[in-house]
């Protein structure tokens, strides 16, 4: 495999839950997955969604304290960590939905609950609007709104070409290598202070340019307008989770994108930033629990 992109055996020879991992084949992806939890055949699903650049370390402390009574399911998104298409494709937020769908029916996990952080959120609003479910849906520091004005305008272009431009992902990668920098732009971006482990995974997905890559292409095709304007459309029980500290959603797009679903709940997290379910896993862990106990 290219070294453009994290290798399973050098990035992953430690990878945290590593032991429940397993690579799937679905919808022209070699997907990574992690299932961990009870095994009998009725034990309620929950599928684990990460925002754009992270993967399943992510959710690495989390999802043992959800094994505990869900069927855990969490995935390397399109692009992202060690998930790798068979050929180059576009990524739009409901081709991803569609994609995510084919996996967990691949799988045979049929959610009973699903966890989305930041864009992992607008992916998990669009699985439940284009498959009519009724599931509970938590988004953490949700991003389901187009950015504002001007920015509405400019992001998508920028994105686009950086897309386009090779050199972009390479550069990213090799400015990530330098010391503390991952750490440092990760406080700048998300407003978190996460532990030591949690900055050594992100530099290594960083450091690899076909992981910037993915992460661009991603951005490169995110439009939310059309998810914006169906979110009234939402029947499931829905959370979403501001963190007082988010330097990358603003409060007011949260509380936007809360007003629209019907009967949302919107709960603020204190002294959290945007990685706030890595920041205090133990809490993170609480609230899902609590809004959606498992019902097996």
């Amino acid at each position: 495999m290219s070294r453009h992109y994290p290798d399973w055996e050098i990035e992953g020879k430690d990878w945290p839950n590593r032991t429940v991992s397993d690579f799937v084949e679905a919808d022209g992806y070699r997907w990574h997955v992690q299932v961990m939890g009870p095994d009998k055949s009725d034990a309620p699903v929950c599928v684990l969604l990460h925002g754009t650049g992270a993967a399943t370390h992510s959710w690495r402390d989390i999802i043992p304290l959800l094994a505990r009574q869900y069927k855990v399911v969490a995935m390397d998104l399109p692009g992202h960590g060690f998930t790798r298409a068979r050929a180059h494709r576009q990524v739009s937020l409901p081709g991803m939905a569609k994609s995510v769908g084919m996996l967990l029916e691949e799988l045979d996990a049929e959610p009973a609950l699903i966890v989305g952080h930041s864009a992992g959120a607008a992916i998990g609003a669009q699985l439940l609007l284009d498959n009519e479910w009724d599931m509970p849906l938590v988004g953490f520091t949700p991003a389901l709104m187009p950015f504002p004005g001007l920015a509405a305008k400019l992001f998508p272009q920028l994105a686009m070409m950086l897309f386009i431009n090779p050199f972009v992902p390479r550069i990213f990668a090799r400015l990530a290598r330098g010391p503390g920098e991952t750490r440092k732009f990760l406080k700048r971006s998300t407003g978190s202070d996460i532990d030591a482990a949690g900055v050594e995974y992100y530099k290594r997905l960083f450091s690899r340019a076909g992981h910037c890559d993915g992460a661009i292409r991603m951005m490169a095709n995110w439009r939310l307008e059309t998810l914006r304007d169906r979110l009234d459309k939402i029947t499931a029980p829905v959370l979403l989770l501001h963190a007082a500290g988010d330097k990358a959603i603003p409060e007011n797009s949260i509380r936007q994108a809360a007003a629209r679903i019907p009967g949302c709940t919107l709960r603020e997290i204190q002294n959290l930033g945007h990685l706030a379910h890595e920041e205090d896993r133990a809490q993170a862990a609480a609230i899902i629990t609590e809004f959606a106990p498992p019902s097996s």
